[in-house]
């Protein structure tokens, strides 16, 4: 059966589930799971040093999205030593992993010093990929073109399935709404993100890209018909979040002076609403997340609790089954 679906018709997802898992499109493509290590490689943001912009986007507190062992004063293999120790207690079943460049923006630098960071993740053993966060204004030819000469570079001795790195390329693309893209400090607009997929995946490279549900000024209709707009890029994966209000940012000040600006879901309600996006969102698509975890003492107000991904997850997947839903069912 073909990977996309049209009206009723329905395709064959990885490991059973009713949309395309980041996870299981993973383990059909290489024969196992892999396990994302965040790293902290120092970066900036050319929205915070005055390059495009100063403060940042409004949302934004790095602190609050990587883990304990992810710190920017440690070394590339000090840190994925640490973050294979702290995995393999918690997902057992990992195959090998992936050194995630998370924070910031990670191509923003000289490309001698991006090769030096990639070099050394990948000399790790256990390691047999990178996946390189950034904004799409930090990307230019001479820096896709290394990517994907080091797709290319065989490793001196197979790493189980891997003969060659898998590189991954996501961007942080929050909206598909220039309006909201300036209004929470951004500094580029949509065009630039479709630009800068697009030239990724003209050079083979797996691409993602993140969107945040929830921002101010958007309602869940506004949401909703970005779904066409992501289908045309020619993307690997998504992650989509919904919007969590971090202590001290700017956004926090907005939505205490401005409340009627944001959508706030219940549980239930985001469910039904991710429900809505998958049934929009072409079947080759791989979902990487649906909902984001934001340790608590960043967060002015957890609305949900304390409840963790995985259990978002189950929870949508029971609602897609009861729902007889499914990823792509309204294109």
């Amino acid at each position: 059966m073909s990977s996309e679906v049209i009206g009723k018709s329905r395709a064959e997802f990885p490991d059973g589930k009713r949309y395309r898992s980041y996870v299981g499109w993973f383990r059909q493509k290489y024969g196992e799971r892999l396990q994302k290590l965040v790293i902290d490689a120092g970066f900036t943001c050319p929205n915070r040093d005055g390059t495009v912009g100063t403060g940042g986007c409004t949302f934004c507190d790095n602190a609050a999205f990587h883990p304990g062992y992810s710190l920017p004063g440690k070394s590339i293999t000090a840190q994925l030593d640490e973050g294979i120790a702290f995995h393999r207690v918690r997902y057992r079943n990992a195959g090998h992993y992936l050194a995630y460049f998370q924070s910031y923006s990670n191509t923003y630098a000289p490309l001698p010093r991006l090769r030096e960071l990639w070099d050394e993740a990948l000399s790790h053993p256990d390691v047999v990929g990178i996946v390189v966060g950034t904004r799409p204004d930090c990307v230019d030819g001479e820096k896709l073109d290394a990517l994907a000469a080091l797709g290319e570079r065989k490793f001196e001795e197979p790493r189980g399935s891997f003969e060659r790195p898998a590189v991954v390329v996501e961007y942080g693309v929050e909206s598909c709404c220039d309006a909201t893209l300036r209004h929470i400090n951004r500094g580029h607009d949509f065009a630039c993100a479709r630009r800068a997929v697009e030239i990724t995946a003209e050079r083979g490279i797996e691409c993602g890209a993140h969107f945040i549900f929830g921002l101010p000024g958007e309602t869940p209709g506004m949401m909703l018909e970005e779904c066409s707009l992501i289908n045309a890029l020619p993307l690997t994966c998504v992650k989509f979040h919904q919007l969590q209000i971090i202590r001290g940012t700017a956004m926090e000040k907005e939505e205490a002076s401005f409340p009627e600006r944001f959508t706030r879901w219940t549980l239930d309600e985001y469910l039904d609403f991710i429900v809505s996006v998958l049934q929009r969102l072409r079947p080759s698509l791989a979902i990487e997340r649906v909902a984001g975890e934001v340790p608590p003492r960043f967060v002015n107000c957890s609305r949900w609790g304390l409840i963790r991904n995985c259990e978002i997850l189950r929870l949508l997947d029971e609602r897609l089954e009861r729902l007889d839903a499914w990823q792509g069912q309204l294109l």
